[in-house]
């Protein structure tokens, strides 16, 4: 009797370990598309590029982009999963397999390109600068001077107006963009700069619409790529023949709309596949 019940809680802890077994085989498929994840590395920080909102949505212009890569490599919307990839983090994040892929506001570049490949480019950004709707003080870069100019700590795009653009210009620091539009909003500062995709996507916010103006002064070119683990040609092909697709049949120019429309985002048109502006 003692051994009958020793073997029916045997079977039991096997079923269990089997339906376990079952479960744990649900992993990223590389991109063969039979119906398992995918895990994309994005921001959730940046409104209009990648947000995480309050009820746990992923949205932005870069998650449109993502999403539509992964369901023409084969999957549906619920087998992706959105990875938060910060700035630093990108190259090693691909390098461990964490992600598959990531889009977020991802800058080809040369030194990057010794670590990691890149599909794209999907987007053409520059360096600009917000200002208030309402100021018409600064009409061209040498305005910065003498103007108080914000951006975030550890960016370097502020110190880049200041060592070749407006060597007056009064740096402002702040822990994150949100607070930059706040004093600029107050008139604590006077313009804010990083990428204008990401500008863009600030002032696209519903508090914010309306209240800022990008200046369109282009100071560098920035070519948003899709980042991948170097040397897997295959995948590469793969997400550049998405985002052929996506730009042919409208969903980028839909997307670009969506994301960027309320400020007034005058964005380039899409950037052919392998040219990168310098």
């Amino acid at each position: 009797m003692q051994l009958r019940k020793v073997t029916a809680a045997s079977a039991a802890v096997l079923a269990l370990a089997l339906t376990a077994t079952a479960c744990g085989s649900d992993k990223e498929d590389g991109g063969s598309g039979d119906g398992k994840k995918i895990t994309i590395g994005i921001k959730i920080d940046q409104p209009g590029i990648g947000l995480k909102t309050p009820d746990g949505k992923y949205v932005g212009f870069d998650v449109d982009v993502a999403t539509y890569v992964a369901k023409e490599l084969g999957y549906k919307a619920e087998d992706i999963v959105f990875k938060e990839t910060k700035s630093a983090d990108r190259e090693t994040a691909i390098d461990r397999g964490d992600v598959k892929f990531i889009a977020a506001s991802y800058s080809i570049n040369d030194e990057r390109l010794q670590k990691v490949d890149f599909a794209g480019p999907y987007l053409l950004a520059h360096q600009d600068i917000l200002v208030r709707a309402d100021d018409e003080t600064i009409k061209s870069p040498k305005d910065l001077n003498s103007k108080k100019l914000c951006s975030v700590t550890g960016s370097t795009s502020a110190q880049n107006v200041k060592d070749k653009l407006a060597p007056k210009a009064q740096l402002q620091e702040y822990g994150g963009y949100s607070e930059c539009l706040t004093g600029l909003e107050n008139k604590v500062i006077d313009a804010l700069t990083t990428d204008d995709s990401i500008l863009a996507g600030y002032a696209s916010q519903k508090n914010f619409q309306g209240k800022f103006k990008l200046a369109g002064f282009k100071m560098t070119n920035e070519n948003y790529g899709i980042g991948l683990k170097k040397g897997d040609a295959d995948l590469k092909k793969k997400i550049n023949d998405a985002l052929t697709k996506m730009v042919s049949d409208g969903s980028w120019d839909k997307a670009v709309k969506d994301n960027f429309g309320p400020a007034n985002y005058k964005n380039e048109p899409a950037p052919k596949i392998g040219n990168i502006v310098k």
